[in-house]
Formats: C-alpha cells, sequence, structure tokens
C-alpha cells in the first residue's frame, strides 16, 4: 500500500480534529515529564511519536486517555472538553489505548476477556457486544483462537488480544504503546497489515513506537518528543531528516 506523505495530505487530516491537547503539563514533585505540549489528531489520520526514553511519550498518551491527571492544560474530544473525565469515561466516548505490556485476564478465555472489554468499555449488551467481539477478534486474527484461555497465549498473540480487546470499545481513536515491541519482523509485518485496516475503518491512531522501520509503515505524520516537548512535527520524511531528532534521537539520519 503506498502512503501518501505529501504536506497537503497532513493538512487535510488534521483539519477535522477529533483529540487535542492544548499547554499539557504532567510534572511529579519537581520533575517535569511534559512541558506546555500541544497536539492534535485528525479524525481518521494515523500519527506516529518517537523520542528517546524519559522524552515523555508514554505520559502523553495516559494524560490524553485520562489514566493521569494533568497538572495543567487541556484534552478536548470532539471539541467537548474532557479533562476532568475518568478513562472509563473517556473509553465509553471514543478514546482507547492500549499498553505495552498486554496483561490480559489470565483465567478467561480470549472472549471473555474482549467481551468485558466491549460491555464494561463502550456498555454494549448482548447481541451488539458480542457482534462486536466476534468483528474485533476476526480482525486481529483471534477469532481460531477464541475459546483458548488468555494464559496459554505467546507473546503476538497476547498482543493481538490486547489490540481486539481495545476495538471492542468500538474507538473513534485509538493510543498504541509500542504494540510492536518484542516481536520478529514478520509478527509485526502483520501487526501492520492489522493496524492499516483500521486506518482505512476510519479510526485516528496515534502509535508509539521505537521500531522506526515498522511504524513508518503506518503513519502520515510523525511527532518527535524530548525532554518533554515537541521538537519536530511534520510528514515522516521531514521529521526523520530533521537535526534535531537526529542529535536528540536517531544519531544518523534514516534513509
Amino acid at each position: 500500500m503506498q502512503i501518501d506523505t505529501t504536506a497537503s495530505s497532513v493538512r487535510s487530516s488534521a483539519d477535522a480534529k477529533i483529540l487535542t491537547g492544548t499547554g499539557l503539563c504532567k510534572n511529579f514533585g519537581a520533575l517535569i515529564v511534559l512541558d506546555r505540549v500541544d497536539f492534535a489528531v485528525g479524525a481518521s489520520e494515523a500519527v506516529g511519536i518517537v523520542g528517546p526514553n524519559g522524552a515523555g511519550k508514554t505520559t502523553l498518551l495516559n494524560v490524553l486517555s485520562g489514566s493521569l491527571q494533568l497538572s495543567a492544560g487541556q484534552v478536548r474530544f470532539r471539541g467537548v472538553d474532557v479533562t476532568a473525565n475518568s478513562t472509563a469515561d473517556r473509553c465509553r466516548q471514543g478514546i482507547a489505548r492500549s499498553h505495552q505490556i498486554p496483561r490480559p485476564f489470565g483465567g478467561m478465555t480470549v472472549f471473555e476477556n474482549v467481551f468485558v472489554a466491549a460491555t464494561a468499555g463502550s456498555g454494549q449488551r448482548g447481541r451488539a457486544a458480542h457482534e462486536r467481539c466476534i468483528d474485533a477478534l476476526d480482525l486481529c486474527d483471534m477469532l481460531d483462537k477464541a475459546n483458548r484461555r488468555a494464559e496459554t497465549l505467546g507473546l503476538l498473540d497476547r498482543k493481538r488480544l490486547e489490540l481486539a480487546r481495545t476495538l471492542a470499545t468500538n474507538p473513534a481513536v485509538l493510543l498504541l504503546d509500542e504494540i510492536g515491541g518484542g516481536l520478529t519482523d514478520g509478527e509485526a509485518a502483520e501487526l501492520v497489515e492489522t493496524i492499516r485496516e483500521l486506518g482505512r475503518r476510519g479510526i485516528a491512531i496515534v502509535w508509539i513506537e521505537h521500531i522506526v522501520h515498522v511504524l513508518l509503515q503506518v503513519v502520515e505524520r510523525l511527532i518527535c518528543l524530548d525532554g518533554g516537548r515537541i521538537i519536530a512535527d511534520g510528514t515522516p520524511e521531514t521529521v526523520m531528516s530533521d537535526p534535531a531528532v537526529i542529535e536528540a534521537y536517531l544519531g544518523h539520519a534514516v534513509s
């Protein structure tokens, strides 16, 4: 699939902003982790976030999803201020988040894990919840493992299950935290195809990933964080060749 990374494509995707953060600050005592970050993702846009360890990437996802409260700033979803809303409320509104280390309910089956997400995460019930789970499992290539206990799954299938659980909540925005970590190139390629399909379905994607070549197969816009601030934001080609990004994160240009 050819990805359009022209400036006009990025602008058109960003015109209809679905999730925005303005002046986002997060302190832990004297430690400043996010320092007045302005962030926006358009509906159906795929945005990648890179940066060195400790740059504030996961903290940014945490404040957008509501699992961490801001020290200052505002988060808006579909134009509505959700800064004070809990993670559960934001999930029901359409903001779903995956975690770097999947922690499924080990004593439950794969289907039961996804069903819990569908009912608790979005309030779906009965047939609607069941159909949503089937669709999420099918999309993540986990339907044939629906009756397996989650504790028996390998790493790739745990990551697929983590993704299926987020999809079962029927998100409009999907926040992904290093979903490719620990996978082989072949396994990561399978996840890339799934995430591309999410974009085709109109889901906005914000993806943190250290495996840059995997990330670049999906995103149309790239943000680099360093020291809690955005140091570059634009097309992948522009950001990856930015001298500030090379110095802070890459150490060399990526061809």
